[in-house]
């Protein structure tokens, strides 16, 4: 039974705080309508079944028709095999669990929702008996908790760092792990397309055309050097990342130093990390065209196989090109990228591959604007507007690879290692420092011509074991990590004899520079951490307990440019706890909590800063958090109330100085759901609602008030529907609330909240004997032009109105 996922849809801005409680209200009365019915399909995820002992095909024959799913076999794998039967209530992945014991052979689940079935590598009787404990780490190849949960948009579970794949109802934090069947059908260009979507946690301004992604998470920004890729820093895009290449993006929220180690950008809200895809059982060959308005056009090539006897050696390719004008005047938009995945199982051991290179890159920036003293906030000009020159460009090239290993000492043990490498080289020559002087509008302006090579090393190495003792489970593990990179600047500002002067509403700009930029700066950072952690099951593994420890290690090098000689050094190391509680109150109801600290590089300066490049010592982290999380079967539920407390940082609007110190408190309480409530619909979505106060500043300025580009409040939507009228069509609909952000941090100017809808269709065919998808959606539907805040607290003007367009075949 294929499963389908909905491209969400964003209820943006709001004009009164009245607006976003009608939004709220909306997301809180749907789901209470879908409530009933939830609950009362949630027995599918867990079915009666009863299936006559006999031979083995027909068992498994008769199961698949119970269940509604298709299964692929090989008969060959079926000869002289039998089966005792199943009788009661299972869900699938039970079911062909408890069919298969003993048969060397399992179910794999494809990306479009059918099973396949193949040879398993031989498992001895201690392995077996190592099944019977809790579902928290799982290691090898068919891992049950990282199949899609109902309606397909998520994962049932994800990675948690060095604790491994864990399901979402046993992990003690709050997770979810988008899959690629959402992230195709969301049409997504980055990865900030896929986790902004539904997720009321995370905050976009909504801008396109900016040199890199931009969001915060819990209200805190996440930079994007700290997105892992297959678990490791250092290999990952560094400014935009296009998703094509992913089976699964996932987002753990709030610190987790312990779990993954200290970030290289010092995010502290939550963290992200980048699957690579891998070959299915299946011969893989898909193709996809798109445009996006008002003349861009591209293409997608994804190509997977399995070779050997076993199938054990696997290939994965995928080949990205888009280029041409975009939604927003007198920009054009480029991106280039090739991957290739490649896979080792055998009996026992795992080895995996993984290389890429990546093209971003645009004419016509787009950048913020700033506000001179005593200006109210201007009303935004037309969504399509440009504040930057059309010969304005940003060129970012990133390479990476990633190598790593498994093997299963014996049954409770297994040692892993990997090693990655990342490079990327930047340029961009526009507009900085726009400032707004009057209230007609007009603004003045230099130009500045920025760059940089970035080199980054990153390793990881470890241990997971597994043992009961006296009736009590403990799974534990142990890992270094290691992070290095060099980072070389360019700059030339003022490239201008004299400011240029236009306005935000109908900008006009000179003849184009070319870019001619001298390094300012090298800076070098290294990052080493060894983490040690137990999780504790007892009370019929009803309870688990969860502790543990990271030493952290941070060293961070400034070097005169001129003479190499280093010009300043940091040198620190802390050792951080964290402890959690999960406790199953019931079969589908789990109560949790943690608290985890964590060790951050200090800040660095921005580049558009006025003392671009200054380094800050590196800081502790600290969040508690308890929430709840319910599992109705096709609909999931995560309640979460936390605090998180770390440095702040902020540009002052008007001298430019990035200045890093006194302390941000932030106390939340979120709740978000997803899957499938009634047949054919689809939700996700949820409402997020935080208090981000300066709670320390130097001098005691502005303290107690609220954090600048932060809104209170986010309600966010994502409904898909299958017609029943129509066999293939689904509709889709977003919506995105926000409340007002304030520009500073005295509070005396903010932005007002906004709402934006998307509405979509898709349509599932055949055509020429061959599976076909047309895809169709359009963003900010009403075109609504509205400010936000992008990084550094500037004003960002939110994207126009946006069609996108695609269509995937296979062959």
């Amino acid at each position: 039974m294929a499963t389908r996922h909905l491209p969400a849809l964003t209820l943006g801005r709001i004009a009164t705080a009245v607006q976003l409680a009608l939004v709220t209200g909306l997301t809180m009365g749907a789901l209470g309508v879908a409530a009933p019915p939830a609950c009362a399909q949630a027995a599918q995820a867990r079915q009666a079944f009863s299936v006559p002992a006999g031979s083995l095909g027909l068992a498994l024959n008769s199961f698949a028709a119970a269940a509604g799913i298709e299964l692929t076999v090989d008969a060959g794998l079926l000869q002289g095999k039998n089966s005792a039967g199943l009788s009661g209530s299972y869900s699938v992945a039970e079911g062909f669990y408890e069919l298969l014991r003993g048969q060397g052979l399992q179910a794999v689940r494809e990306g479009n929702g059918s099973y396949t079935l193949r040879r398993e590598p031989a498992q001895n009787a201690a392995a077996e008996a190592a099944a019977t404990m809790p579902a928290v780490t799982v290691w090898g190849k068919g891992n049950t908790v990282t199949e899609v949960y109902a309606g397909g948009q998520v994962a049932a579970g994800g990675r948690v760092g060095f604790l491994g794949d864990k399901d979402f109802m046993e992990t003690p934090f709050n997770t979810i792990s988008y899959t690629d069947q959402f992230i195709e059908d969301r049409q997504a260009r980055d990865i900030t397309d896929v986790i902004s979507a539904t997720d009321p946690t995370v905050f976009s301004s909504g801008m396109t055309g900016i040199i890199g992604e931009n969001y915060s998470i819990r209200g805190f920004s996440s930079a994007t050097s700290d997105v892992a890729f297959g678990g490791l820093f250092g290999v990952s895009p560094v400014y935009r990342t296009s998703p094509e290449m992913f089976e699964r993006i996932e987002v753990l929220k709030g610190p987790s130093a312990l779990l993954n180690g200290m970030p290289p950008g010092g995010s502290v809200g939550g963290s992200i990390n980048l699957v690579p895809k891998r070959a299915g059982e299946t011969p893989l060959a898909r193709v996809t065209a798109s445009y996006m308005s008002d003349a861009q056009w591209g293409g997608h090539v994804d190509l997977g196989q399995r070779f050997g006897e076993n199938k054990q050696f696997g290939i994965r390719v995928n080949g990205v090109y888009r280029d041409g004008d975009g939604a927003i005047d007198h920009q054009k938009k480029k991106t280039r990228l090739a991957s290739v995945g490649l896979d080792w199982r055998g009996t026992g051991a795992r080895l995996s591959a993984d290389l890429y290179s990546s093209e971003d890159r645009a004419r016509g920036l787009n950048r913020g604007v700033n506000l001179a003293a005593g200006l109210p906030v201007p009303r935004p000009p037309k969504p399509e507007t440009l504040l930057n020159p059309s010969w304005a460009f940003y060129d970012t090239r990133d390479k990476g690879a990633l190598l790593r290993g498994e093997y299963d000492v014996n049954a409770q043990l297994m040692a892993y290692a990997a090693i990655g490498a990342g490079k990327a080289d930047y340029q961009s020559t526009g507009a900085y420092l726009i400032q707004v002087f009057n209230t007609a509008g007009d603004y003045r302006t230099n130009l500045a011509d920025l760059g940089f090579n970035l080199e980054k090393q990153s390793a990881e190495v470890g241990v997971k074991g597994r043992f009961r003792a006296a009736g009590i489970g403990h799974q534990w593990a142990a890992n270094a990590t290691y992070y290095h990179h060099t980072d070389q600047q360019f700059g030339r500002r003022n490239t201008l004899a004299q400011d240029w002067i236009t306005n935000i509403y109908r900008p006009v700009w000179g003849p184009a520079t070319r870019f001619d930029a001298a390094q300012i700066s090298k800076t070098a950072l290294r990052l080493a951490s060894y983490g040690l952690v137990d999780t504790v099951s007892f009370a019929q593994d009803q309870v688990q307990l969860t502790a543990g420890l990271r030493r952290q290690e941070v060293l961070s090098d400034s070097f005169n440019v001129r003479t190499g000689a280093r010009s300043s050094r940091y040198d620190a190391a802390a050792t951080t706890p964290a402890v959690a509680l999960l406790v199953k109150a019931a079969r589908n109801v789990a109560l949790y909590a943690n608290y985890i600290e964590g060790l951050s590089q200090g800040a660095t300066a921005p580049m558009t800063a006025a003392n671009a490049g200054e380094v800050f010592a590196p800081y502790k982290s600290k969040q508690m958090e308890a929430g709840v999380k319910v599992d109705l079967g096709e609909f999931a539920h995560t309640l979460s109330l936390y605090e998180i407390k770390r440095p702040s940082s902020y540009v002052d609007p008007v001298s430019n100085v990035f200045s890093f110190g006194g302390e941000q408190r932030n106390r939340g309480v979120d709740w978000g759901f997803f899957g499938s409530p009634v047949r054919d619909v689809r939700l996700m979505g949820g409402v997020a609602y935080v208090d981000p106060v300066l709670s320390k500043t130097v001098g005691g300025a502005n303290q107690g008030k609220q954090a600048a580009g932060v809104p209170r409040l986010q309600a966010k939507l994502g409904v898909e529907w299958d017609a029943p009228a129509i066999p293939g069509v689904t509709l889709t609909a977003n919506a995105t609330a926000a409340s007002k952000q304030y520009l500073n941090e005295d509070n005396s100017l903010s932005v007002p909240g906004r709402t934006v809808f998307d509405l979509g269709a898709r349509y599932a065919t055949r055509a020429a004997g061959r599976p076909l998808t047309v895809r169709a959606s359009v963003s900010n539907v009403g075109n609504k032009a509205y400010w936000a805040l992008p990084q550094w607290t500037s004003l960002g003007l939110g994207a126009p109105r946006t069609v996108m367009l695609s269509a995937t075949t296979e062959f």
